[in-house]
């Protein structure tokens, strides 16, 4: 599975304080516990830590990288920011460009930009695509697939390869009101979407969002991701120093056959990401 690891991002505290002080210990540290936690890729996340995002992204990932070799997800919806934080990337491993909705009111052409600078970044560039429009997060399975559908037939028409696109149908948080349906919404969605083209886009959710405000968060989050990766999900930004989720993970993937079944199979996942 393909393992993004959330931490990185200004609107923790610590990270935020961090950025504010440019404290370079706090972020390299939590690069380097991240890396050996199993995280396939790091997602950096100025939030609103900072008024210059551009900057500050460059600075966060000018600091990992003086550190960690694991590659970057660039998490913003502002193509400059993206931009920037490309400016100074090492792109060799590849890198995510996290996230663009189809269209945006303000800019109907923002998908189009993020695969040009997916492009420009090289062949081992990825985009996290929203299944989301200038009408905002839909609410129901039919409007979550249509939207995927028209994401990856304008990849297709630009000559963008499906396995370089991440799908996100958009987890929302479970405990508000009316929500409880969507994490149900959100699995049938995974069903229908894994099928609009061969070979499928790869499938991914920000986990965390599913238990904002909840009390038993790691718990919630854990069942949720075996459900997924029932369902096709094959990558999801996730806490990757929660031991117990990284555990229910190892565990789902042994089940799904992604795994050679043995008595100590937790340990030989854990050394296969290491």
């Amino acid at each position: 599975m393909i393992i993004i690891a959330e931490r990185i991002n200004g609107m923790f505290t610590n990270v935020k304080q961090a950025i504010a002080d440019k404290d370079k210990k706090v972020i390299q540290e939590l690069a380097r516990k991240q890396t050996e936690a199993g995280a396939t890729y790091l997602d950096v996340n100025v939030g609103t830590a900072a008024a210059d995002q551009a900057g500050t992204m460059q600075w966060l990932v000018e600091t990992i990288q003086e550190t960690c070799a694991t590659p970057l997800s660039l998490d913003s919806q502002k193509p400059d920011v993206i931009a920037a934080g490309l400016k100074v990337i090492n792109a060799e491993n590849g890198v995510i460009l996290n996230s663009t909705p189809l269209n945006k009111k303000t800019d109907e052409e923002i998908f189009d930009k993020y695969m040009e600078m997916a492009d420009q970044a090289g062949p081992k560039a990825c985009i996290i695509t929203l299944t989301m429009d200038k009408n905002g997060v839909p609410q129901d399975v039919d409007t979550r697939v249509a939207i995927a559908a028209d994401i990856i037939s304008k990849a297709m028409e630009k000559g963008f390869d499906s396995q370089r696109l991440f799908v996100d149908p958009i987890i929302l948080p479970v405990k508000v009101p009316n929500a409880q349906v969507q994490p149900g919404n959100i699995l049938s969605a995974m069903d229908q979407i894994r099928y609009l083209s061969e070979p499928a886009p790869h499938m991914t959710i920000g986990l965390s969002n599913l238990s904002q405000g909840a009390t038993e968060r790691s718990l919630i989050n854990r069942v949720f991701l075996a459900m997924g990766i029932s369902r096709g999900l094959d990558s999801a930004i996730v806490d990757v120093l929660d031991e117990k989720l990284m555990n229910v993970l190892a565990t789902a993937e042994m089940l799904m056959n992604k795994q050679i079944y043995s008595d100590s199979f937790l340990k030989v996942y854990a050394s296969m990401n290491e």
